[in-house]
């Protein structure tokens, strides 16, 4: 075992000497050590109640025979960052937590790791670190939130708070209706409770084969989540025992599962980013292509919120969960194995569809294609992305008038203010990776265009991304960013964009010869931040088709 390292023979006497000082027993010493990565915190939602589920991986890893380790590993609620600065450490966070999670199983020579997550950068940055160690272990996501209830009517965050404000803004509802809603619109603990990006990534981890079945709807205040945790730490003692780590349970063909049930439900648009920087530690190649060759061929079976009408994450569980989705999706599905000792193919005969109309049959999808499209085109060489599924019809074919925006805060501003009108094409730049830096989310002003009744006459592009709860035709990931001279930097007011989701086609109608002169006199702009994480971040990091992921 890998902690031999440090409880075995006699020059490791001060070791042990320490590892006593922490409560460890002499019958400990001939147990593997276990870690539980755990990131609970005050700050989020979806963390807030993980003392509990901390509990019962502590139980299940010593009924297991194993000696739990748990440490901490802090984490960012997208929500709470969202609209100000704080959202530029969103991303940047999945980066530091890999690290983190690799520097203290590394100094500590553990066995096995149980990694205890839930939301939007902290499960990706966790599970890079898995890759990244290779050593036994598996994924805990604490689950999603009940929905509120607002009269005889279920609530959600996003549609209820951020395009809420929207709506008050267009004297739809009244300041007493939007106060109120912000009071129910998050009952309790868990991830936000629609398809946002927590609840996909929880989705595309137990598709992808590390985490136990059922993990990923199961509710955050359930019995059932504590028992799945208490499952999951006596089956991580096991893969540390036999030595299974995860490069022997993922492969392509695990990815590409996770990338269609991704598709099938319709998930958030911050997958294309985290599935390609996971493949990126597994040292599994993924081109920004595989996305939409699967989306091409994956239906979109589950109509998940943010999508208008859409199911909450509590009616895919009661409807069966991710196994129930292996079952829909057939042969789609390659049999591959996963952390529970079944193969996906023994998880989809084992389940059960209890619901026919949250989880279609293929011949009745929702649409035929998958949630999520790529685009290319002179505005995204390197590829831009859109959730189609949440594009109405008449809107996946558009061509607007470009209002440029070289901050999200003066986007939101014109939004607010009642200067965007119909076909207008917002477009804000300098918001990726590199430039923002930090990439940040942009649900607010996307959540207020809907809000006020704009998202079937206008459409948005930015070269930073976006919340999973975006809905509209709004493209986001546009590579090569502003900032690293992509041709979003040289849009000007009045230009015409072209959009045709369907033709996977992103253009500005200019003419090269314009478009030349304009990179000659047009300067690229800098936000001048020198010092600090975000200056090394903006140093350091790759572009959004490749994973924004650092270079080596």
């Amino acid at each position: 075992m890998k902690s031999d390292a440090v409880k075995k023979g006699i020059e490791r006497a001060p070791h042990r000497a320490l590892l006593y000082g922490t409560g460890v027993t002499e019958g400990d010493l001939k147990k593997p050590f276990i870690g539980i990565a755990s990131s609970v915190t005050d700050l989020i939602p979806g963390h807030v109640d993980m003392k509990q589920l901390e509990r019962s991986v502590e139980n299940g890893v010593y009924a297991g025979g194993g000696r739990p380790f748990i440490f901490g590993i802090p984490g960012i609620c997208d929500g709470i960052a969202m609209g100000h600065d704080g959202m530029k450490y969103s991303l940047p966070s999945r980066e530091l937590i890999a690290d983190m999670v690799e520097t203290v199983v590394t100094a500590h020579a553990l066995d096995g790791i149980i990694l205890l997550t839930n939301c939007d950068k902290i499960t990706p940055g966790m599970i890079m670190a898995l890759f990244r160690l290779n050593i036994p272990g598996l994924v805990v996501t604490a689950g999603p939130m009940l929905t509120g209830r607002y009269f005889d009517r279920r609530t959600s965050l996003v549609s209820d708070t951020f395009e809420a404000v929207g709506r008050f803004k267009a004297g739809k509802i009244s300041e007493r209706t939007l106060c109120e809603l912000e009071k129910v619109a998050c009952p309790g603990a868990g991830s936000c409770q629609g398809m946002f990006t927590a609840n996909t990534m929880a989705c595309v981890t137990e598709a992808m084969g590390l985490s136990m079945p059922y993990c990923a709807t199961a509710l955050a205040v359930s019995a059932q989540k504590k028992r799945i945790a208490h499952e999951s730490g006596i089956r991580a003692v096991e893969l540390a025992r036999k030595n299974i780590t995860p490069k022997k349970i993922v492969d392509r063909k695990s990815i590409e599962n996770a990338v269609k049930v991704d598709m099938a439900l319709g998930g958030s648009t911050n997958t294309v980013l985290h599935i390609a920087a996971i493949a990126h530690e597994a040292g599994i190649e993924l081109p920004l292509e595989v996305f939409d060759e699967i989306g091409t061929k994956t239906p979109h079976i589950a109509k998940m919120n943010p999508s208008p009408g859409g199911y909450f994450m509590e009616d895919l569980h009661y409807a069966g969960g991710i196994p129930a989705v292996f079952k829909r999706l057939g042969k789609k599905i390659a049999a591959r194995p996963t952390v529970s000792g079944l193969t996906t193919a023994q998880i989809a005969k084992k389940a059960e569809i209890r619901n026919d109309d949250v989880i279609r049959p293929m011949n009745k999808a929702h649409h035929k294609q998958g949630g999520i499209a790529v685009l290319r085109g002179n505005l995204a060489e390197g590829g831009a992305v859109v959730k189609q599924s949440a594009v109405d019809s008449d809107m996946m074919k558009f061509t607007g008038t470009a209002k440029c925006f070289d901050r999200e805060e003066d986007a939101m501003k014109a939004i607010v203010g009642g200067k965007i009108k119909k076909g207008m094409f917002v477009v804000i730049r300098y918001e990726g990776p590199k430039g923002g830096p930090g990439m940040r989310e942009m649900l607010s002003p996307t959540a207020a265009l809907m809000g006020k009744g704009l998202g079937n006459s206008v459409a948005l592009m930015t070269d930073g991304r976006f919340s999973g709860g975006t809905r509209g035709p709004c493209v986001g990931h546009v590579s090569p960013e502003a900032a690293a001279g992509g041709l979003i930097a040289y849009i000007k007011d009045g230009d015409k964009i072209s959009l045709d989701i369907r033709a996977r086609k992103i253009e500005l109608e200019v003419g090269k010869t314009e478009i030349e002169k304009r990179k000659k006199t047009m300067k690229i702009k800098n936000r001048g931040i020198n010092n600090g994480y975000l200056a090394r971040y903006s140093d350091m990091v790759t572009s959004a088709g490749t994973g924004a992921v650092f270079k080596k």
